[in-house]
């Protein structure tokens, strides 16, 4: 069977904050000499998810990349799930948690060789509400009031991550959730609930060490106790969250019912507050294009644990 060789590019071209370099130029360049035929959709903010699916069915791409950030993949993700179609990622938003977490990298050209010569990875999402997918990490509590006041906040990069952390952590507040999973049900208080179908927030910090985007299943992750100090190692040191303060549980459907609401956020998109979810994996759901695995190195020290 022929290969597809056209590829969709889906650009945010203001994701970050600022406006980007000449993405389209840059990766014309690239293919000037290639078999492949290329497209390219600008995102504008309004109608881009219907544009998008009139561009697949007129121009048939074998792959759809997301340039952006996870905002992006997310909508891209969204679109071609369940079809033969291939997701490709050039991460080009703030934190980029799905990029870091499937190990490609923000170089563009490092990442258009992925596309090329990568391979394929089945990506799992988790249903919420049955209202929308989660292909990374949504969470109720303390992160999303983070979430929450970066998006409303004018300063992007480190400072303004840095600024919104610290009256994240001045208005912080412990919740009570019982919590339902398979053959399971338990009540605890918590600062923050992550759903997690991954292993680490897109500034690095790990909350589910055992995260996996493709096994079929998704952990439940319990932030018990906060330490101030440990917060902000784990956000801006890329830390571990450290396993004596959380409680993760395995799973492939959830509910959560809390006293009240709180602030929710999926995949980094604020979602205002809510008091109660049903959650259930769908797995393999994206063929998602990855980095071809690297044997281990003899002799290399083990990934370092929690600190």
């Amino acid at each position: 069977m022929q290969k597809n060789v056209k590829l969709l590019f889906v650009v945010n071209p203001i994701a970050g904050g600022r406006e980007k370099k000449d993405w389209e130029t840059a990766i014309r360049e690239f293919f000037k000499e290639s078999d492949y035929t290329i497209e390219f959709y600008i995102q504008t903010g309004e109608n881009d998810k219907p544009s998008i699916q009139h561009h697949i069915e007129r121009f048939n791409p074998g792959t759809v990349v997301a340039i952006g950030g996870d905002g992006t993949v997310k909508m891209v993700a969204e679109i071609i799930k369940e079809s033969p179609i291939k997701l490709g990622i050039i991460p080009a938003g703030s934190a980029n948690g799905l990029a870091r977490e499937l190990g490609i990298p923000v170089d563009v050209n490092e990442a258009v060789k992925i596309i090329i010569e990568g391979y394929t990875r089945k990506l799992d999402a988790i249903r919420i509400n049955e209202e929308e997918l989660s292909f990374h990490l949504s969470d109720i509590g303390l992160n999303a009031l983070l979430v929450k006041y970066f998006e409303a906040s004018k300063k992007r990069g480190l400072w303004g991550y840095g600024q919104s952390l610290l009256k994240m952590l001045w208005n912080k507040r412990q919740m009570r959730v019982t919590i339902s999973t398979d053959g399971k049900r338990v009540k605890r208080k918590a600062y923050m609930v992550v759903l997690a179908n991954a292993e680490k927030y897109g500034t690095g910090a790990v909350i589910n060490p055992d995260g996996n985007v493709s096994d079929g299943e998704f952990e439940v992750v319990v932030v018990r106790k906060l330490h101030v100090v440990e917060i902000i190692k784990a956000v801006m040191a890329r830390k571990y969250f450290h396993p004596d303060r959380i409680e993760v549980f395995r799973t492939k459907n959830a509910k959560l019912q809390f006293q009240q609401s709180y602030p929710f956020q999926v995949d980094g998109e604020y979602r205002g507050k809510i008091a109660s979810l049903q959650a259930r994996i769908i797995p393999g759901i994206v063929n998602v294009l990855c980095p071809v695995p690297q044997p281990p190195e003899e002799g290399k020290p083990k990934a370092q644990g929690p600190a």
